[in-house]
């Protein structure tokens, strides 16, 4: 089990966010994820850039892992780019590079114009677009073109030329039952984000169902966790943190639906500290965070991304680096 550096690029430009994940690395973080998103949730965050050239970026200063987390193959980016770049990723940086997908927001994906559907509609449109993006991958390792014609994407004959001789980890984002376990037939992994322990524990169960039901072991599987939290020296500023810089983190509904970091930034304000109990961990303890994370190890999860919500990034690292990271057990 690993624990590594969530590069939050709703907050920070794409410079800052590279040193970041080089700073973290030289402080004990395993490896770094980073989001894809077309603008911040709220105006405050105030960064948004391209995730593929941070990425590469990262690569470059880091030995670990990385990867999006997670990208969107089903509005603003056709599966077959994003087969594309995390290919060329994945040549040019070999046993290093996964691809987290997930169904995206209409904050970033709404952007290009199209109608926005409903969850289900753009759950079916992620799996469709894996798919696609799992022909690729085979058909860069076969020399073999492949097509598609399906409800959402088509495909004419076409290969991926450049392609490393083992595919990235495709990992789909899930927050509910049946997408976890419509995950486990599918994907060669899981990505969720913080929640309480009994729900996320089910949450790994269904994905272990699908696994087990497409004829592979739950236990060759990678699981994934990004845990946002609040830590800064004193619990003043580490509520103030939240609030400010990460208001999204309390919200108690589906956010899914909503188009503008303005919408998000008038929802904001009616967010208290107590909305981020179960969701978020606000403490300047850098112990009760670590009981919180180890609690997520004992789930079973592969590698847990941090991200801590405040500004404060480097003086966070050191602390964990120094207090938390180490005593983390699996």
């Amino acid at each position: 089990m690993t624990i590594g550096f969530s590069a939050a690029l709703e907050q920070f430009g794409p410079a800052e966010a590279v040193a970041l994940a080089a700073y973290a690395e030289q402080h004990g973080f395993s490896g770094t994820t980073a989001s894809d998103h077309f603008q911040p949730w709220v105006p405050q965050q105030g960064s948004s850039s391209f995730v593929w050239n941070v990425l590469t970026a990262i690569a470059e200063r880091t030995t670990g892992d990385f990867g999006p987390g997670v990208t969107a193959p089903t509005f603003r980016q056709h599966p077959a780019l994003v087969a594309q770049a995390s290919a060329t990723l994945g040549l040019m940086y070999p046993g290093r590079h996964w691809l987290g997908i997930g169904a995206g927001e209409a904050l970033s994906e709404h952007i290009v114009g199209q109608y926005w559907p409903e969850a289900p509609e753009r759950i079916n449109r992620m799996f469709e677009a894996v798919e696609v993006i799992q022909k690729l991958f085979a058909s860069g390792i076969r020399h073999r073109d492949v097509k598609h014609d399906g409800r959402y994407f088509k495909l004419e004959s076409t290969r991926l030329w450049s392609m490393p001789e083992a595919a990235p980890e495709i990992l789909i984002a899930a927050g509910g039952p049946v997408t976890a376990r419509r995950a486990g037939k599918t994907a060669d992994g899981l990505v969720t984000t913080g929640a309480p322990v009994d729900k996320l524990g089910s949450l790994l169960e269904r994905f272990a169902e699908g696994r087990r039901e497409s004829g592979r072991s739950p236990e060759t599987a990678t699981k994934v966790l990004q845990l946002h939290l609040s830590w800064a020296p004193t619990d003043e500023e580490a509520v103030h943190n939240a609030l400010t810089e990460w208001p999204n983190g309390g919200m108690h509904f589906p956010k899914a639906d909503l188009r503008s970091p303005w919408e998000f930034e008038q929802l904001a304000k009616m967010v208290r500290p107590e909305d981020f109990e179960g969701r978020l961990l606000i403490s300047s303890d850098p112990e009760v965070h670590r009981a919180a994370i180890q609690r997520y190890a004992d789930l079973g999860f592969d590698r847990i991304y941090l991200h801590n919500v405040g500004r404060n990034q480097r003086e966070w690292v050191d602390v964990f680096g120094r207090d938390v990271l180490p005593k983390v057990t699996r």
